[in-house]
């Protein structure tokens, strides 16, 4: 074997070599590419659990969270209408009992005139009466 010839020598040089081109990538570029990649992996998984979730749930005829969101929706639609409705009725059951009560008065208002008629008739008979009489 050759004596100029040293393993550890270059074992050495490639360790240093390779551990100072690994700490200037790690310095510059791994940390912000790396987290970027792990982001983008993370985003890819949740996108795949989520979609294959959804077919899951379509193929067994399960509601998912929309579903259930939108039908909440139109829920309270259905109940604001209803409030509107029973408002709109009481309004009128109001309205009614109120031209109830003004058609009463107005046949009363009536059935008063038609007393005082009689009764100015009857003065009007009387004052004729007296003025033939005299």
């Amino acid at each position: 074997m050759n004596q100029g010839f040293n393993f550890y020598e270059m074992w050495k040089d490639y360790y240093s070599q390779t551990s100072k081109l690994f700490d200037e990538k790690i310095s510059k570029d791994f940390p912000s590419e790396g987290m970027g990649q792990v982001l983008e992996m993370n985003l890819q998984f949740k996108k795949m659990i989520d979609e294959s979730t959804l077919k899951y749930l379509e193929f067994m005829n399960i509601p998912t969270r929309n579903d259930i969101a939108n039908l909440s929706s139109l829920i309270v639609n259905v109940d604001a209408k209803v409030d509107d409705l029973e408002e709109r009725l009481e309004e009128k059951l109001d309205n009614e009992a109120i031209q109830g009560s003004f058609s009463k008065e107005l046949s009363n208002l009536k059935k008063d005139m038609k007393n005082l008629d009689n009764k100015l008739n009857q003065i009007l008979i009387l004052l004729k009466s007296k003025e033939e009489t005299k």
